[in-house]
């Protein structure tokens, strides 16, 4: 097939810059989905019932992947915490989003890279330099725009998917250290799609409400569309290197402020454009200095900076 042979002949770095392309686009759609499920019903059913589809993506790539084989871990403690880590997340993560616009959830949100940057020294050992230290000065000025504590505008929602933001990194954290070992793709999503969808099913006995086939729907396409986004994510990571793909990333704020408008008519304010201009533009400077760390011969390697 054409399309099959095209794919075949690009290197792997090109493939994962697509892979992660789609997966941020197709991730924002979910959000999306589950603001609009989240305006008549609970949070944790919404999870519950996304996580069943997702179900359906993960029973569809482990066929692709060999079976029951590609279900297999081999990881367990870092496994359940990156599940942890992924629970509150999200929780967090949707709670804003249910009292926030999209794009400035998505925006806040976006400071993920820069807590990593704090979190690689002490949980992997990593040196962060002074440069990439004022860069994350710089980043957080720039969600500071955004939240605008003492404004107006401020809303304390703010602070759920800031604290998503903090967790997220702490996922990552686990996930690159995972990476090492021998956890598949699929096994790492099935494990992190049941955590989350059984920390939704507890809450049911307590706020359960009966959900109508067209409020089923969009959380089903939800569940597909998240599945899908994670699969795609992952695999982005193992084909390229993450400082060739991580700015994509930033996409997600283009997408969620485009969203955003065609279902719910809000456009983001201009401090967000402007703090969110200033996250990724710190963002793309510590991937940089990480870069050329990592690019420079170990005997010539200057001190992190």
């Amino acid at each position: 097939m054409p399309i099959r042979a095209a794919w075949s002949a690009l290197p792997d770095g090109a493939k994962g810059m697509l892979l992660m392309s789609a997966g941020i686009g197709v991730i924002t759609v979910n959000d999306a989905l589950m603001k609009l499920a989240n305006e008549g019903l609970p949070l944790g059913e919404t999870l519950f019932i996304r996580s069943v589809f997702v179900w359906v993506m993960i029973i569809i790539f482990a066929w692709r992947a060999g079976g029951v084989r590609s279900l297999a871990v081999y990881d367990w403690p870092r496994q359940g915490l990156r599940g942890c880590f992924l629970i509150i997340s999200s929780w967090c993560f949707f709670f804003g989003l249910a009292a926030l616009p999209l794009a400035e959830a998505i925006a806040i949100a976006s400071v993920g890279p820069l807590f990593l940057t704090m979190l690689a020294g002490p949980l992997l050992g990593e040196t962060v330099g002074w440069r990439r230290w004022c860069a994350v000065g710089v980043g957080f000025v720039g969600a500071m725009i955004i939240i605008n504590p003492g404004g107006a505008g401020f809303q304390w929602a703010a602070l759920f998917p800031l604290t998503a933001a903090l967790l997220g990194a702490g996922r990552d954290i686990v996930q690159r250290q995972m990476s090492l070992g021998r956890e598949g793709t699929v096994a790492i999503l099935a494990v992190s799609t049941t955590m989350v969808g059984l920390s939704g099913l507890v809450t049911l006995p307590f706020v359960w409400v009966t959900p109508s086939w067209m409020q089923i729907l969009p959380i089903a396409a939800a569940g597909l569309l998240m599945g899908t986004a994670h699969y795609l994510m992952i695999e982005a990571l193992r084909m390229a290197e993450a400082a060739s793909i991580a700015p994509l990333r930033y996409s997600n704020f283009l997408w969620g402020s485009l969203w955003g408008f065609l279902i719910w008519g809000v456009l983001p304010e201009p401090n967000i454009w402007l703090g969110v201009a200033i996250i990724a533009a710190s963002g793309l400077y510590i991937l940089h200095r990480e870069t050329i760390h990592r690019r420079a011969p170990a005997t010539a390697r200057p001190p992190p900076q």
